[in-house]
């Protein structure tokens, strides 16, 4: 049997919203999704497994629908979630669990640099050698998904605004893609954000840190 065949059935109607058939993957996505951003909340290690395999059924949808930056991007989520789990084990001093703590100017400036470059890139890439209708949004939500990952990876406070920023792009464009589970989901995301960013602004302001260059 070949692996197309094994993934079939997670991209077979599990029911139809607004008209349009949801697949089990997106399903399936929509559960462990709001499962993993709540753990990420409450800064619990398992996120990170669970995260992987909610990109990779998130991964399957995209590629469906023609989200092709967003199904890459789940590529790179796998391994920005191994990175992550391991770091949230041992990247702290002295191998231990790192602490919550605020973004340093330097690292501000390496996320916007990044994320403007990965944007258009991204853009005239698909823009050029694909047949998407949101080049420039699906490039501008991959570059702001993955800087936010990655803070998130380092424990940085400031990763739930990037997240708050791509979600607000997520939710029309989702919609617009057909995508109406995965529209919903990232409504609960962004409110799963804020919560997010009340909790870790909570824990730093128990346990001032100092900002440095």
């Amino acid at each position: 049997m070949s692996l197309a065949e094994l993934l079939d059935p997670l991209l077979q109607p599990a029911f139809t919203l607004a008209g349009t058939p949801t697949s089990w993957a997106e399903l399936l996505g929509f559960a462990s999704g709001i499962l993993t951003v709540w753990l990420v909340a409450r800064q619990h290690i398992a996120n990170w497994p669970i995260g992987i395999a909610n990109v990779i059924l998130l991964g399957l949808v995209f590629l469906a629908v023609g989200l092709y930056a967003d199904a890459a991007l789940q590529v790179l989520y796998v391994a920005l979630g191994a990175y992550g789990w391991w770091q949230w084990m041992y990247g702290g001093a002295g191998r231990t669990r790192p602490a919550v703590r605020r973004t340093r100017r330097a690292e501000w400036a390496a996320l916007a640099v990044c994320g403007a470059a990965a944007t258009a890139v991204l853009t005239v890439a698909l823009a050029t050698w694909t047949d998407s209708t949101v080049p420039f949004w699906d490039a501008l939500t991959t570059a702001l998904s993955l800087t936010a990952t990655y803070g998130q990876t380092r424990k940085l406070v400031e990763s739930w605004w990037l997240w708050i920023a791509a979600d607000l792009i997520y939710i029309p464009l989702y919609a617009y893609k057909g995508l109406h589970l995965t529209a919903v989901l990232y409504v609960v995301f962004l409110a799963l954000c804020v919560s997010g960013l009340r909790a870790w602004r909570g824990e730093l302001a128990a346990r001032p840190v100092p900002v440095t260059a």
